[in-house]
């Protein structure tokens, strides 16, 4: 089984939702990148989700919403898009935070579970990942992280 397919029939995904997606950000040439758990699956042995977690570029987020919304199902929230769809498991979340815009233009093409993406470099990962923690748990994310780096 290719690493596509199992990702696939983990998140229970019937609708192509990952492909889609892409293809919708692709043909409207929204610059976009992996980040969070699966981005550091490109540089680690992955680990499976159900979470896929995305920042496009700073320019294109007023229209986003916009371009996904006629092809799934849309909960924005303060600092992200959620994207989903009834026919998988799997949970898109778009960042809305502006601090990770640069995020993209720093990007690499990685190859991430049987897909070649466009993904965070690592030092934007783990500095999204700081970010998103609770600040209850900051002193404990980098070592989590650095364990699957090493």
């Amino acid at each position: 089984m290719r690493a596509a397919e199992f990702w696939k029939a983990v998140t229970v995904d019937r609708s192509n939702v990952l492909e889609r997606f892409f293809e919708t950000l692709r043909r409207h040439d929204v610059p976009f990148c992996l980040i969070g758990g699966q981005a550091l699956n490109a540089y680690v042995e992955p680990v499976v989700s159900l979470d896929l977690d995305v920042v496009v570029a700073a320019d294109r987020l007023p229209d986003i919403e916009a371009l996904l919304a006629d092809t799934f199902a849309l909960e924005r929230f303060p600092h992200s898009l959620n994207v989903s769809d009834k026919d998988s498991n799997l949970r898109i979340q778009i960042q809305l935070d502006p601090r990770y815009a640069t995020f993209v233009d720093r990007a690499t093409t990685r190859s991430v579970l049987g897909f070649d993406l466009p993904v965070a470099a690592v030092d934007d990962i783990l500095r999204g990942k700081i970010w998103a923690a609770q600040p209850e748990l900051r002193s404990s994310v980098p070592a989590d992280i650095l364990t699957r780096l090493v």
